[in-house]
């Protein structure tokens, strides 16, 4: 566990470039993302750093269609929604600790229930 215990600006940096090595790493995401954003990380992280700044602090500028953003992804199936949430749990309770990582994964299970509802119809996947 970090030695943040609570979020912070710091702690969602470390939370997101944990969560997009894991990502990066994993079987199922990792051709989805580097698809998309082979070459183009270094753009997409400090997005990311805003976005889930806004969402957990409400802070910051954050502005984009994440939902447009990823209804353009081709090939989205359930796996894709339970390897995303387990690998983002897992790496919210490692970072803010199981006490503090609450928020970050209520906002998660939210977001990715409104992307199944665009991708599928419904809401297949809830971890």
């Amino acid at each position: 566990m970090s030695d943040t215990s609570t979020i912070t600006p710091a702690s969602i940096v470390q939370l997101v470039d944990t969560f997009y090595a894991r990502v990066r790493e994993d079987a199922v995401l990792g051709p989805v993302f580097e698809e998309k954003l082979a070459g183009h990380w270094h753009e997409h992280m400090p997005r990311m750093y805003a976005f889930w700044t806004k969402v957990l602090l409400d802070a910051g500028e954050f502005q984009g269609n994440v939902f447009g953003k990823h209804m353009a992804l081709n090939g989205i199936g359930k796996e894709h929604f339970v390897h995303w949430l387990t690998l983002f749990r897992m790496t919210a309770i490692e970072v803010f600790g199981p006490e503090h990582a609450e928020p970050a994964i209520v906002v998660a299970n939210r977001i990715a229930s409104s992307l199944q509802l665009g991708f599928f119809g419904d809401i297949q996947v809830q971890v």
